[in-house]
């Protein structure tokens, strides 16, 4: 997900397509620009204050950050369910316990669902449910020294986890 609010449109058109030419199996997503994501020929993420993307143009994602969402944003391609632990002004954490009473209950057919918040290497294993497609990190990107090493030992952990972890 390219999610840069700084960048101009230009230069964030520029950049989906430079990934877009660098990755081209790479599933890609622009954060809260239909008008770049359109452009690029990638997914469209909806931030929570941004109108719902029409359907049938591209793929949509959606935050969903409490379980009353959920009727509003079925029928999306992805959705992104956060914050499961706490981050600095997002609001009351889901924690695991309730991430998989979500899940357990979650209407069938739904797109990809992902995880975000506070999550660490040494946090993810928890998390591991049927219908959780994965985990996503921002600012724990942004702020180690150590990108690669970091998400190398978040798929280490996530991949050694048992895959039953439903209740």
């Amino acid at each position: 997900m390219i999610r840069e609010p700084q960048l101009t449109v230009r230069e964030l058109l520029s950049l989906a397509r430079w990934v877009r030419d660098q990755a081209p199996g790479l599933e890609l997503w622009v954060n809260g620009r239909l008008d770049v994501a359109l452009a690029a020929g990638c997914g469209c993420h909806a931030p929570e204050s941004y109108p719902d993307p029409p359907p049938g143009l591209l793929p949509r994602s959606r935050p969903l950050h409490h379980p009353d969402q959920l009727p509003r944003r079925a029928g999306l391609d992805q959705l992104i369910l956060s914050p499961i632990f706490p981050v600095p002004g997002k609001g009351p954490a889901w924690g695991p316990e309730r991430l998989r009473r979500v899940l357990d209950n979650l209407p069938a057919p739904a797109g990809r669902i992902l995880a975000l918040g506070g999550i660490t290497p040494g946090n993810a294993a928890g998390l591991h449910h049927p219908r959780l497609d994965g985990v996503a990190l921002l600012r724990a990107l942004w702020s180690t020294p150590e990108p690669v090493a970091l998400v190398a030992a978040l798929r280490d952990c996530w991949n050694r986890a048992p895959k039953s972890l439903s209740h």
